[in-house]
């Protein structure tokens, strides 16, 4: 077989239509992996062994209107962004402002809570992903469901740890 320079002109043209959108690894896999710390309630954080908070919500509300199940990965702050844009986690959920410095860096949705505007990273150049998200969102801030989640931890009497239920006196019995 003879091969033609004039096919290395073509490659670099190519080569974005080999590379997969995000959104469909995503839906390829049926998870959504998303990062976060877990460390800072009411946002995230673990009650025993169990993920809680906001965010936890948000991403399996958000998973859901995706159609796929939620996949969460607790990491640190160090690995948390690196992650996304390596593509180890495909969005982070960790109350993340979004600035112009990391809008050069990552794409993001459309924002979920305002002051600070908090939005959730993602690999940049992922447009069909950024529309479903983006829809996911905007479906759930239509019928209410993201102002009550909002109002669940944040105007609510939400945990911000884990505490134990005091016990409550039990009435002697009758004789």
């Amino acid at each position: 077989m003879r091969f033609s320079p004039g096919l290395l002109l073509l490659l670099p043209l190519l080569s974005p239509l080999a590379h997969a959108e995000l959104v469909d690894d995503v839906f390829d896999r049926g998870e959504l992996r998303i990062a976060l710390e877990a460390n800072t309630p009411p946002f995230n954080f673990k009650d025993g062994d169990k993920l809680t908070g906001f965010e936890v919500e948000l991403g399996e509300l958000l998973a859901k209107e995706m159609d796929v199940r939620s996949s969460f990965i607790t990491t640190d702050d160090a690995d948390l962004l690196p992650g996304v844009a390596t593509g180890k986690y495909d969005v982070a959920i960790n109350h993340i402002a979004k600035t112009a410095d990391l809008e050069d860096q990552f794409d993001f949705s459309e924002v979920y809570r305002e002051k600070p505007d908090l939005a959730i990273p993602f690999q940049k150049g992922n447009p069909a992903f950024k529309t479903s998200l983006d829809g996911a969102l905007k479906r759930l801030k239509e019928d209410g469901r993201l102002k009550a989640l909002s109002q669940k931890w944040f105007e609510g009497e939400a945990p911000t740890t884990a505490a134990p239920v005091p016990a409550q006196p039990q009435p002697a019995p009758a004789h």
